[in-house]
């Protein structure tokens, strides 16, 4: 089933959060998008202050989460808390955190 655009948000903000700034590529990897939708997504993001885009060295860019991200997240977890009764997301998706 494919997932909706809010589970796509959310599992972006949930990436940037949980592994800190990050460059697109590896966005990708983590939130399980494809490059294209990831422009889109990232546009949105950032137009709404809810990610930050920096400069590195040699003109590299990596993202990050804002802390009305952050506090965003945390909501979006306490409104499932409340409606499931359990301390797990409402969708059944893979770990973020695993190794690539």
């Amino acid at each position: 089933m494919p997932r909706s655009k809010l589970e796509i948000y959310l599992d972006t903000l949930e990436a940037l959060v949980l592994c800190g700034p990050m460059r697109q590529t590896r966005i990708t990897y983590k939130a399980k998008i494809n490059y294209s939708t990831l422009k889109t997504v990232l546009a949105d993001l950032k137009k709404n202050n809810l990610v930050e885009e920096r400069k590195l060295k040699k003109n590299k860019i990596v993202y990050t989460a804002t802390p009305k991200a952050r506090e965003i997240l945390s909501d979006f977890r306490e409104l499932c808390k409340i409606v499931t009764g359990k301390d797990e997301p409402m969708t059944a998706k893979p770990a973020l955190l695993a190794k690539d």
